[in-house]
């Protein structure tokens, strides 16, 4: 079993954070496992409880376990990065990742835009969209619920169906010559709500992010979407140069 060593440059808690960092990479600790408690540490490393409380404190920073109250401290699920540089496809980044996605419809109507929404969208009010919401996995993982409004007139004849076998991105691109220009997007942290919850199989009020997203081509908005993804499943990046 690893040691720590006492008198040693590098903190203890860094030292902790190590063994329980390799013992999650290595599989001794899977996804939703529990950790030993705080006084276990104690005794098998033999250092303080504030530095067990370190580590954890630590561990929960970086995204390697999360706390449920009264309950202890358990092994965080898979992070996924997406780099923001780019438009991006949710399909196309699973894929990259070695991961199977899969989107399952959750409704898909037509209807006329509120003034608020036609004010998101640079629309006249009353306007027909597609308001279409979707769950995305990644293999069997629920990953985000994103709710999506797509100008009628511009993808007129656009199904269900077919947001059920391709990825709508690519139905633009090849069905309707659709030309990405840019999209903006903004992100801040969101309470997950009951019915997010239920969907995303998470805690209610659990951390997640909501994201949204809208898309141009030239100067018109193509999609409007607003996503709550898992907190403890994704990690968004930035990188800003001179």
């Amino acid at each position: 079993m690893p040691e720590i060593i006492k008198g040693d440059r590098v903190p203890l808690y860094y030292q902790l954070m190590d063994i329980i960092i390799d013992d999650i990479n290595n599989g001794k600790y899977k996804e939703n496992d529990k950790l030993p408690s705080e006084r276990e540490l104690c005794q098998v490393y033999d250092i303080s409880r504030a530095t067990v409380r370190q580590t954890i404190l630590e561990l929960e920073k970086e995204g390697y376990v999360y706390k449920q109250h009264g309950k202890g401290t358990f092994v965080s699920g898979e992070r996924f990065k997406q780099d923001l540089l780019k438009i991006y496809s949710f399909t196309e980044e699973m894929k990259k990742l070695g991961k199977k996605p899969f989107t399952k419809v959750l409704d898909f109507a037509v209807v006329r835009l509120n003034e608020r929404m036609a004010n998101k969208m640079n629309m006249k009010e009353g306007s027909k969209v597609y308001k279409i919401k979707r769950l995305r996995l990644a293999g069997e993982k629920p990953m985000m619920v994103e709710t999506s409004y797509i100008p009628y007139d511009r993808f007129m004849g656009l199904k269900k169906e077919d947001l059920e076998q391709e990825a709508m991105y690519d139905i633009f691109i090849k069905r309707y010559n659709a030309v990405f220009t840019k999209a903006e997007e903004s992100f801040r942290p969101v309470l997950t709500r009951e019915e997010e919850a239920k969907l995303l199989k998470n805690v209610v009020d659990s951390p997640s992010m909501m994201v949204e997203r809208i898309t141009f081509e030239g100067n018109n908005i193509i999609e409007y979407t607003v996503s709550i993804a898992r907190g403890d499943k994704f990690k968004y990046r930035v990188v800003l140069e001179k």
